[in-house]
Order: structure tokens, then sequence, then C-alpha cells
């Protein structure tokens, strides 16, 4: 499955967890896998995905029907047959009755979408999984983290498309139709095609999702988790940096950094806010970003000064006194400048012009 597959192959062992997954009943024939047939959905390709990643179910067998018998003959059944049972590996969250969450079933955890099949299967084996995958323990801090980020990155939008359940109250402002529930989706038959089979389609939301997942996975091992050591020893140094304790600066551009910045400071019970980053381009220019008011949003925090956006080059050196000015972007949460000392100037210059508003306001 692309890059991530080769990155994180499946281990060959039974894995480092409670092997409380799935046990293969008997040796001989495949485990099978029953999921239901016609149009498919993201929740169930996930969950069969992620249970092929279990060692005993590598090799299953998608079983896609909704005949009771055929279904009572395999060994899981996800997204069909109206059962949520664990202990007899029955997956489905169609019922009624069924109203459960992260939330509910991990209190620890903060998450109260309703959960799909995908969902379900994460909850049971996510640790698992991912345990496997990255040769680390199932409670180790790794995998505690990978699995909280991928849930709330990952598995629980899949988990609210399929039930429905709106990413904002009213209505939204455009469209979101290329996310991953929509490209599966796509991959079922036109209404209109005079060939109505899904299984070809079926398998290749397969590969889709399994490739993103572990895509995801990857991304977050390898780079999303490194940075919050960055962006701690930063928080640790950033009165080194100003004397306000208000800019942070980072050694290299690209870091994921404002997730870890949120955490880090209630983790760390910063006393004020921190409202700018410093960090170079791959040019080797540098960058003064604001901290965004919060991890989904684009309102900053402390934008850069209104005459300076969307000015360039000499004519922003000019308006700004300060040397080495490259742009301010239209909504003022970025800038850059030619040197690290010019973008430190732009970020105490936004400083010192809020304080000098805050007192004119007084």
């Amino acid at each position: 499955m692309r890059r991530a597959a080769r990155a994180l192959p499946v281990m060959a062992a039974a894995g480092t967890g409670s092997g409380a997954g799935p046990k293969r009943p008997r040796p001989g024939p495949a485990p099978r896998i029953g999921t239901h047939d016609g149009t498919f959905h993201c929740d169930e390709v996930l969950a069969c995905c992620l249970l092929r990643l279990l060692p005993p179910y590598r090799d299953a067998e998608v079983v896609r029907t909704r005949d009771p018998e055929r279904l009572a003959e395999c060994d899981v059944v996800v997204d069909v047959g109206g059962e949520y049972d664990p202990k007899r590996h029955r997956y489905d969250h169609h019922q009624r009755s069924f109203a459960l969450s992260m939330h509910s079933l991990q209190p620890s955890k903060p998450w109260t979408t309703k959960l799909s099949s995908a969902g379900l299967i994460y909850h049971h084996f996510g640790a698992q999984i991912l345990a496997n995958l990255l040769g680390q323990p199932e409670d180790g801090p790794v995998v505690t983290a990978l699995y909280d980020k991928l849930y709330e990155n990952f598995v629980e939008e899949i988990d609210a498309v399929d039930n429905g359940v709106a990413q904002t109250d009213g209505e939204p402002r455009y469209a979101l139709t290329t996310h991953l529930s929509a490209r599966v989706g796509r991959l079922n038959p036109r209404w209109n095609d005079p060939e109505q089979d899904t299984e070809e389609g079926f398998k290749r939301a397969l590969e889709l999702v399994g490739g993103e997942f572990l895509d995801r996975l990857d991304y977050y091992h390898r780079a999303w988790l490194p940075a919050r050591t960055l962006v701690e020893e930063a928080i640790r140094q950033r009165f080194e940096v100003d004397a306000s304790g208000a800019v942070l600066e980072l050694p290299q551009g690209g870091c994921p950094w404002k997730e870890h910045l949120f955490s880090l400071e209630k983790e760390l019970a910063l006393p004020t806010p921190l409202q700018l980053v410093l960090f170079p381009d791959r040019s080797g220019q540098w960058r003064v970003q604001s901290v965004p008011v919060g991890p989904n949003t684009f309102q900053s925090r402390l934008p850069l000064p209104e005459p300076w956006r969307g000015v360039r080059e000499e004519e922003l050196s000019q308006l700004a006194a300060i040397p080495g000015c490259v742009f301010v972007h239209a909504s003022g949460f970025i800038g850059g400048n030619r040197t690290r000392d010019g973008a430190l100037q732009m970020a105490r210059r936004t400083l010192e012009l809020r304080h000098e508003a805050g007192e004119q306001s007084k």
C-alpha cells in the first residue's frame, strides 16, 4: 500500500499487546470477516482494513453478504447483523439501542461522537494494531499518543460522517466533498451504470483506505510526534528569544507546532499565552507567524499590524522601518523577512504596537 505500507510493515509475531484481539479459531482455511454487500461506506472498509492489520487476520477473506447463515460462519462481523457483542466479535452500530462513543466506552477519552463500525474496531483493537505496526508496547507513551491522535484526526471523522453527525451547527459556509468518506463513496457504481456490481469498487476502497491509514500513521509517528520535543524545548527557551516570553523560535520550518503548542501551554501552565512564532523557511529566509486562537481556526491571537498587511518588499521595509522585509499576508497571520533578526524585529514591533494600543485605550 504505497510508501507507508513499506515504512510500517505488519509484524509477523502475534503482537506486543494483551492478546485480546480476535484469534484464528482453527488452522487451515483463512479466517473470514463478514460485512454487508451492496453499497459500501468508509466505516466498514476501514474496519476491514484495521482487522487485516492484526496478525491472525492478515489473510482474512472478506465475506460481503446480509445472509444471517453466512454471517454466522464468519469469525468477526462488522457493520451488519444488528448486534454489538465484542465477546462474539460482532460489531454493528445500526441497532436502535446503540449510542456508544469513545467516551462512554473509555471515560478517560473526550470524544462523544457516536461510533461506527470503524470506531468500534479501533476502540477494541487500535492499540494492539499500532503496537504491532510500530514494535512498541501497547501501553507505552508512543502508542498511547498515536492512538489518540489517529482517532481524533482520522477515525472520528469517519464515525461522524457515517452516523450523520454535522461538523458544525447551522449551514456550513462551503461544501467539503473531497474527504475520505466521499472518495470511498464515489468508488460505488453510479446510479445509471449498466453494471451495478460493487465488488471491484470495494477492493479499490480497501486499498485506498488502508493506504491512507498507514500514510497518516507514518506521518504522525515520524513527523508529528518528534515535533513535540522541539516545541517543548523552544517554549522553555522562549525568554532567550525575547524578554516578553511571548515569542517562540523554532530551529526548523515545516514543523507541525500548533497542536503541541496548545497542549504544552496547558501542561506547563504558562502564565501568559504565546503570541508569535519565528522559524526559517526552506529558502533560508525567516517567517513570523501569529499563534491561532485555537487548533481549528484561522483567527490569530495577535495578527501582524494592519498597515503592513498585503504590502511587500522595500515598500514594507520602509513602512515598518525594518530592513529585509519580504511580505505580510493580507490577513496578517504571517509575514517574512530575509533574516532572523529582521523577523524578530517584526515580532517585537507587533508586540509594541499592541501594548501602545492597549495603553491608549485606557
